[in-house]
């Protein structure tokens, strides 16, 4: 992502807008984070660059991790927008792509916030109630459209799907063995759709038997 130098608030006469010291403490702790890492962020050092009060720090965020996850999802928001074209296949290849980018980009962040919410119970608390669960409700949401639209076998397990695209993403970013690429993506798509059983083979009588469910859509 581009980064730019985060506005910072002047002392001025008059009660500034709650609004503005939000978005101006987000941006600086944004700059912080992708530049220096998580560890390099605190209260203090995000006050002092975004010209705001540290007490107001605390009272809106538990801990410096919270608030480092909630400047980085601000940060990324719209990159991970969930498409629907109607066509199901091009709209989890478009979000896969879009992810696989981001994680490219911000790898090493993202690895970092997961990290850190393993010992840091406000920043996991904040990392299941603002990101991980709505991700999975779009995710989730979208499939259930592609379902009714018959596009997904009515039987499919939507969030065991989410877990097959998205988890082995995540998967290859933490324990990188291989190299995480759109083609990657690509190929998980291809085998969520096409199934990984052995295609219909046909039986004496020269009627197909199959071995089970081989796609999404049957």
């Amino acid at each position: 992502m581009t980064r730019h130098d985060p506005p910072r608030l002047t002392p001025g006469r008059g009660r500034r807008r709650a609004q503005d010291v939000r978005r101006a403490t987000l941006a600086a702790a944004s700059d912080l984070l992708f530049s220096q890492g998580i560890r390099s962020l605190t209260f203090e050092k995000v006050a002092a660059r975004a010209g705001a009060s540290k007490v107001t720090l605390y009272k809106w965020w538990p801990s410096p991790g919270a608030l480092a996850f909630e400047a980085y999802f601000d940060a990324v928001q719209d990159t991970l927008a969930f498409p629907d074209t109607g066509d199901i296949r091009r709209d989890l290849t478009a979000q896969l792509h879009a992810f696989v980018d981001l994680l490219h980009r911000n790898g090493p962040v993202v690895a970092e916030i997961i990290g850190a919410a393993q010992s840091d119970p406000d920043l996991a608390a904040s990392l299941s109630e603002q990101y991980i669960r709505p991700r999975r409700d779009l995710a989730v949401e979208r499939l259930s459209t592609a379902r009714r639209a018959g596009q997904i076998r009515e039987d499919a397990d939507l969030e065991t799907i989410v877990d097959q695209l998205w988890g082995a993403c995540y998967h290859r970013l933490l324990l990188p063995a291989e190299p995480l690429t759109t083609d990657f993506a690509d190929a998980l798509i291809a085998n969520l759709f096409s199934g990984i059983a052995p295609a219909p083979h046909r039986t004496s009588a020269g009627s197909p038997r199959s071995l089970g469910h081989g796609s999404l859509a049957e």
